[in-house]
Parts: structure tokens; sequence; C-alpha cells
């Protein structure tokens, strides 16, 4: 929530800079996401009268104009607005001025007319189009006459719309809804300032015209806790003058007319959503709170026609639906420049019901906002009276008397219970009763203390306390976080270590990035389409009852469709060399009345080029076999290497059919590796990738050896180069795994340092060339040991392959 600190001084007398304040309550209550002065460094603008209008002589839609801006003489300014009238007091962008987005504005020649500056509209001076209440094409801001009549040319313009004032973004959470309004807000300034509040008053004269005359309303208890209405009658539509519209602004709202201004300067206020019908449009005058009927559609107030859900609280005029109740109005009864008299409605709505009609109309608004989390119920009927006397004095109608009451929850204050003991056994400190006493005084809570335990009654405004916890932590917070003592834990001891999943797990995050890969974090939650997509276990995927979108509404059962998104929304950034893993859990659900088993996964994909063109070297492109040397140097690493092979296979739909693997160990499937499919590919809208995807669950319950190293030979060894031709169809894992198993026990490694399938060939064949590293780490080899070995492997090549030696 945005707090204006001008606005703020009105409750409390605050004496310390605006970053002291922020840095207190972030300290203290809640999160101060952002300081800000919407001035920036905007200056040498001024407010100015307009003396003169005259045609440009060079142009159908320029005039000429002189500006009384408080200097000696008036000043000239050539404008293109189309609403500029002689009398006007409007905004002046003086020469050598700077505007909104640091714009700097310069003397210059409009049409060979010397203009010295430039008349402003708000969105020039950094008004978001949402909270600037005339739209940019209307033209420059004119002020009203009656604000106008209080500003003198030569004022500064910045301080008098309020860009000067202090803004402060509070990150509020879930239990401290209190602060989503100044009411609160100024509660909880006043109590870490140890100050007083000084609340907003105001005066209500009501006619003699009954309200019950007018209209009648029921509310059933479970919708609605408390439900009011007020008229107003023979109010004139207009603007708000300006102090309002600039509270309404700098807090983030769009001033639209006197009447709507009101509600939701209520809001921000009291934290009361309030709404206002137009009376004339409820042709039967009978307002009724219910649930949605079967199929009922509402066009609600920004032009759109909703389809109901039955769960769905709807305000109705008779049997007709007028409204999604305190989330959005409808059009039907918007108040309007034609509206003569308003009816005002004060209600506390059924919290999770606002909460799901906002979610599955995709309506989060202000008022549902404050629905949702709770509001102040001692203030509902207080705010609309206050809302009725603020409208009766700004649009000059007159208040029916009496509220029209059809349900009214009668708050029955909760009284908690701590003592001194209890509190400091908990945070650890010696606070005396005396500094506990003065801390409920700060905020404001009525307590007694007997034997040093307090028992306090929680007002209304804070709905979150309810135990003894809530108020240790109370006093926690505003005797200091900081004064807390520090303490090590004491007792019984025993050796942090970590588990063989975390070891698997911090070892598979340091390899890959040593490998030059980048981490990235996906959502667990995935769209229909991608919870199948990359299956490596049987099973469905998790269905959500209420998922928060489309989008998110099933359990993934593979880490790949998240970094293929990772990838598409960087290539969609011109970001194209990209090397990504993540390790995360797969969802897998064999049994729908079971909880999903929780697989820990490990994937990678890669995409662009390996290495980037250098003055010596050309660009390396990402190919399989990159892919599979990254993963090859993984479980080399995990000292798996020469137990798991690579197999060709096509069980992988969204994998390209003739550059995929799979990873098995005997009998288990360890994972794949591949190309991505180039039509998934496209459907990702990603450019050619690869990508892996292992179990990282199955690789855990792999015995590994404890022992990795191999000492290094103090004999010399003896190498062979060894060429075949064979059938291209020919698998090189299948050759190489034949040269292992003949090669005997000095066969150390083996390197392919050579594959040729030229014309010098038969058809159908390719050439093979390998480098054969012979050791013995006991003796020194001798010739005649390594022509054996390469015999054996020679014979096991042609008796398996028909290899042909070259």
């Amino acid at each position: 929530m945005k707090v204006s600190v001008n606005w703020l001084r009105d409750y409390v007398d605050i004496n310390l800079p605006v970053n002291e304040l922020a840095e207190k309550i972030s300290r203290t209550a809640v999160e101060i996401e952002g300081q800000s002065q919407p001035k920036g460094n905007m200056k040498n603008v001024v407010i100015a009268k307009v003396l003169s209008v005259e045609p440009h002589p060079d142009s159908d839609h320029m005039v000429i104009t002189q500006i009384d801006a408080g200097e000696d003489e008036p000043i000239q300014i050539v404008t293109g607005a189309p609403n500029i009238a002689v009398g006007q007091t409007v905004i002046l962008a003086k020469h050598n001025s700077i505007i909104g987005g640091g714009q700097k504005i310069k003397k210059s020649k409009l049409r060979g007319v010397m203009s010295n500056g430039m008349l402003a509209a708000l969105q020039e001076l950094g008004f978001d189009d949402k909270i600037a209440p005339k739209a940019f094409e209307a033209g420059i801001w004119v002020f009203d006459v009656t604000d106008a009549a209080s500003l003198k040319p030569g004022e500064d313009a910045l301080e008098v719309l309020g860009l000067t004032d202090d803004v402060l973004e509070t990150g509020i959470t879930p239990n401290r809804a209190d602060m989503l309004s100044m009411n609160g807000t100024a509660f909880e300034v006043a109590a870490i300032l140890e100050q007083e509040v000084k609340l907003p008053t105001f005066e209500l004269t009501e006619s003699a015209h009954k309200t019950a005359d007018l209209l009648s309303a029921t509310a059933p208890a479970d919708l609605a806790s408390k439900y009011a209405l007020r008229v107003v009658e023979n109010v004139e539509i207009k603007d708000s003058p300006l102090w309002l519209q600039r509270r309404l602004w700098t807090m983030g709202i769009r001033p639209i007319n006197n009447v709507v201004d009101v509600t939701n300067y209520m809001l921000l206020m009291y934290g009361q959503p309030l709404h206002a019908f137009d009376f004339d449009s409820l042709p039967n005058k009978q307002i009724n709170v219910r649930t949605a009927k079967a199929a009922e559609q509402i066009k609600t107030l920004d032009g759109q026609e909703r389809l109901a859900d039955e769960q769905d609280i709807i305000i109705a005029d008779g049997e007709t639906g007028l409204m999604f109740a305190g989330v959005m109005g409808g059009e039907s009864t918007e108040v309007t420049n034609a509206t003569v008299n308003v009816v005002l409605e004060g209600a506390v709505f059924e919290a999770s019901m606002i909460r799901k009609t906002a979610q599955r109309q995709n309506l989060h608004s202000e008022a549902s906002q404050r629905f949702e989390r709770g509001v102040d119920v001692e203030a509902t009927f207080v705010a609309l009276d206050h809302a009725a006397a603020l409208i009766a004095q700004l649009a000059g109608g007159t208040v029916a008397a009496g509220r029209l009451v059809a349900q009214d929850y009668q708050y029955v204050a909760p009284v908690v219970k701590v003592s001194v003991a209890q509190a400091n056994h908990v945070l650890g400190t010696q606070i005396t009763a005396a500094t506990i006493a003065k801390i409920f005084d700060q905020l404001k809570f009525a307590y007694t203390v007997e034997n040093d335990e307090f028992t306090v009654t929680i007002p209304a405004r804070r709905w979150d306390i309810s135990l003894p916890a809530d108020l240790i932590e109370e006093i926690a917070r505003l005797y200091g976080y900081d004064k807390l003592p520090a303490t090590l834990p004491t007792g019984e001891t025993t050796p942090g270590m970590l588990s063989a999943k975390q070891v698997l797990i911090r070892a598979s995050r340091h390899i890959l990035e040593g490998l030059g890969l980048n981490q990235a974090i996906s959502y667990v939650l995935t769209t229909p389409q991608k919870a199948q997509d990359f299956k490596l276990h049987a099973g469905e995927p998790i269905k959500l009852d209420y998922p928060m979108s489309q989008d998110r509404s099933q359990t993934r059962s593979s880490l790949l469709t998240g970094l293929l998104d990772d990838v598409a929304y960087n290539v969609a950034r011109k970001q194209k060399d990209l090397a990504l893993y993540e390790q995360g859990r797969v969802f897998v659900s064999t049994d729908p009345t079971q909880l999903p088993v929780e697989v820990e996964h490990l994937a990678g994909v890669i995409t662009g080029d390996w290495t980037k063109r250098t003055w010596n070297q050309a660009a390396q492109p990402v190919d399989f076999f990159t892919l599979k040397g990254i993963v090859m140097a993984y479980l080399n690493n995990l000292a798996l290497l020469d137990q798991v092979e690579f197999v060709a296979s096509q069980d992988y739909p969204e994998m390209h059919p003739g550059r995929t693997a799979e990873l098995r160990l005997g009998e288990t499937v360890l994972g794949f590796i591949g190309q991505i499919h180039p039509s998934t590919a496209k459907a990702y809208k990603v450019n050619e990738t690869y990508g892996f995807e292992l179990d990282l669950t199955a690789i855990m319950a792999i015995k590994q050896r404890a022992d990795q190293y191999k000492a290094i030979s103090r004999y010399p060894a003896i190498s062979r180069d060894l060429a075949i031709m064979v059938d291209k169809q020919t698998e090189a894992t299948a050759l190489l795994k034949a040269i292992q198993q003949a090669g005997g026990p000095y066969l150390h490694d083996v390197e392919l340092f050579d594959l040729y399938t030229g014309d010098n060939l038969p058809a159908g064949k390719k050439s093979l060339a390998y480098t054969l590293n012979f050791v013995n780490p006991a003796a020194t080899l001798v010739d005649d040991d390594v022509n054996v070995a390469v015999e054996k492997i020679t014979q096991q090549l042609t008796q398996d392959f028909a290899a042909e030696l070259r």
C-alpha cells in the first residue's frame, strides 16, 4: 500500500526525516518496499493564468497565449492544447524547466513564433494514465475555478499537485491488514514514535426524509455480517476539489467524480470499502444480498459481461443482479454526471467467498484485497456515515435520516492474558511489567494487571491478535528486535553432517556449474499439456482443485518443461547462447487415492553457441555430443560412467527420434539425453535445443565406489592405433564395449580419433580409428603382451561386426 507522509502527518506528529521513519516502520511493523517523491528531478514548473489566446498565423491548430506566471511581464507560450481558454489557471513548465521523464523544456520557435516554455498536462509531469483524472488527449490540466481562487501565479505547481510529498510503499503481510488504511497505519506509527493519534472527525446533518421510506434491504448473516445503506439526495456530480484528488492520486487511485472519490477516500482512510449506487437506476428499490443464480450474468464497471458462479455473493435489486459484492460494481447502477440521488453501501462480506470470487473472475480490486484480509468491523458504519457527510459537503446534497441496517454483527472484544514471566521466557529477556504496560499504552490496548499478569482487551482494528503469542510478538517488536539477546542453543549436541541425498544433490550442482551451466528454478505447477511432456515415469500428474490460473493447474512430471520456458523467456530477449540446469522434484501418481511420489530429478538444456567466435577460432554451436560430453563428465565425477550405457531410444515423443538416447544401468532407466524434437521446440518457441533429464532418486540407489582414485602407474604405457571398417549402422557404443571387453586387464583407455565416410570406402561403410592405451601398474609391459591383446580385439570385432582392418 502507498502511504502519503503528508497525510500521515495529519494523524501523528512526525519530527524525524522520512528515511528514518521508513527504517523504523521496516524494523518494527512491515517492510518498506519503496520510498519515493513523485517530484523526482522536476523543477521550474509553476502555477500560471491564461491572459489571452490568439490564433497562430501559420497553423490551424496552434494558438499564441500570454501567460501570467507571477513575473513582471507575461510569458508568451505557443500551444496546441484543444482546451485552452482565457482566464484558466494552468501549469506552466518555464524555460529551462525539467518535467516528467527528465525532459528539458527550453525556448523554441513553433512555426516561426517564439514559445518560452510549455503548458502541461498531468501525464507530462509523470502521472500514469491509470491515475490521471483526464485523458492526455483532452489537453492541458486546468484547475477548477474554486481551487484556482486560492492559487497564485508563480507558485510551485509541483507542491500544489502534491508531487513534493514523500510516499512510502508498505509490503502488507496477511496478518497486518489493519495497515491497509491510513487510520491503521497512523496507530502503528504513533506506537512506534510514542505519539498520540489524532483521528479525523466529521459532522453529519440529516434531513427529515427517512432512508427506510426510500428503499428496503436484506442480507443473510452468512454472506454479510454487517450491511447498511444510506441515501444522499439532490447531489451535483462534478470533479472533486484538488485536496481530495491530490490525496487519491498520491495513493495510486484515479479520481473520477466527487461521489466515487469520497468512497475511495473512505477506503484509504478506514480500510473499509464502500459502494455508491445511482438511486434512480434502481427500479425496485429493494437491495438484496444473495448468492448468484445459475448462469446469471452481470456487466461490471469495466464494461465486461461476466458469468457469475453460484458461490459468488451478488448485490441485487429485487431479482436483478447488480454487482459482485465486495469486488466490483455494476455498470447499470454506476454513478454518472446525470446522477441526482445516491445510495451508499457499507458492509462486511464473508472473506473466503470474496477471495474466491476475485480469483474466479480475475478481478483483484482494492476492495476485494481488504475484504479478503478482513476489515475493522467497528469502523464499517462510521465510514458509511463519514462518506455521507462528506458527499453532502462536496456535492451539495442532503442526507436522508438514519441508516437502513439489514445486518449488524455486534463485536465482542476478545480478552487475551499474558504474564511478564511468560513473555520473558519466550523472548529470553528481563522486560519489566512497567515496560510491557508502556508498550500496551503505545498500542492503545486496554488492559488490567494483577500479579504481573496482563489481561488485554483487543480492539476491533487488530483482528490478528487472539493468542498470548500474538501479544508477546507485539511486546517484542515495540521493545525492539535488535534489543533481544543473542544466545546459542544449550543442551546435548550432535555432529552436523549432510545426508547421502544432500551430498549427491550438492555435488550435482557443483559439477554442472563447473561444466559451465547456470542454475534455474522453475515453477512446480504447469499447464495440463506440459504436465504430460518428457515423462520419465509412468503415472498421471496431479490436478489442483483450486488453481490460481490454468497455467499453474497441474504438477510437473519433468523438469525440462520449466527449463524450456526459461530458454524461451531468454531467447525472446535476445539471449540465444544458454546452458541451464535445474535440480528439483517431479510428482508421480499411479493411485488417485494416495499422495503422489516425489522423485528427485536433475535436468539441463543447452542452445546456441557453446564457444563464441573470436579472432582465431570460429563459433562452436552446441550439438548432441556437446551435451553428451557434459552428461558423461557428470557421471564420471560420480564414478558411474563405466557402469552406464547409452542406448538409442524413440520412446520420448517430445525428443528427436534419431538423436535421443536412454541412460541405462542394466534394466534400470536412469534418464534420457538428446535433441528436443523440432515440433516441440517450435511449440515452446525455442531454437535448436538439446536437453537431458536424470532420475536422481535412481542414481542414489546405485552403490557407488567409496575410493574413486586410481594410482598413476610408474611404468611406461604402450599405444596402438587400430583402424577398422564397419557398416554405417553399427553403433560406436557397441564397438567401444566390445573393445573394452576383449582388451584384457592392461587396456587402460580407448580414444576414437577419426571417423571417415568418404568416396574411398565401399557404399554403406564407415571407417573408425582408435588409439588403444595399455598400462601395467605392476610391471613394464612388453610388445608381445600388447600384440596378443590387439589380436583378441581384432578377432572380437571381426566376429561380432564383420569388421575389416584398414
